[in-house]
């Protein structure tokens, strides 16, 4: 009788640890925290677009809405949309391409920028405005239920290792310039 039970196959991250070894490269701090990063990140995509879903948004769509809400309670009521780009760091057809579907679905409204009648200016709607203004709380409220399993004390840890971890990205990777 043999044995037809086939070896457990080694996990694709042992097998890449394995092959990096074989290079000499045994320190993989960086590899291992952009890897969780990029999984927390796909994983925190995946909730809120799901939660997002019933009202017909998508989290960078969100975001523009927040953005002009903030710019509004600032004194600039109305955004031009190559400033959105920057603030959201998209390229200026993803602006374009959000941009319209928050018009098509009246969360904003654009004119034309009366210092320049080749550029538009954007602003929220009254029905953009009600829809942040009551979505927010039970946003925010849910955002913070998804670190439910970790103390106050790790939470705030957390925060200035992140915090120290952008700063560190932006220096060693001279972005400077380009970042905020």
């Amino acid at each position: 009788m043999t044995n037809d039970v086939a070896a457990p196959r080694p996990s694709s991250i042992s097998l890449f640890r394995d092959l990096l070894a074989e290079q000499g490269i045994t320190e993989l701090h960086g590899v291992e925290l952009v890897r969780l990063i990029h999984i927390i990140a796909n994983t925190y995509e995946s909730i809120t677009s799901e939660r997002m879903s019933a009202d017909n948004l998508s989290e960078p769509r969100w975001h523009l809405l927040i953005r002009l809400w903030i710019m509004e309670r600032l004194g600039a009521p109305c955004v031009r949309p190559t400033q959105l780009s920057k603030s959201q760091q998209v390229s200026k057809n993803t602006i374009s391409a959000h941009l319209r579907s928050l018009e098509e679905q009246g969360l904003i409204e654009r004119e034309l920028d009366p210092d320049d009648r080749r550029q538009f200016r954007i602003r929220l709607s009254d029905a953009g405005r009600a829809l942040v203004q009551a979505a927010t709380p039970g946003h925010v409220h849910f955002l913070n239920s998804l670190t439910a399993d970790l103390t106050l004390a790790e939470i705030d840890q957390l925060l200035a290792l992140l915090y120290r971890l952008h700063r560190s990205l932006v220096h060693h990777g001279r972005l400077e310039a380009k970042c905020e």
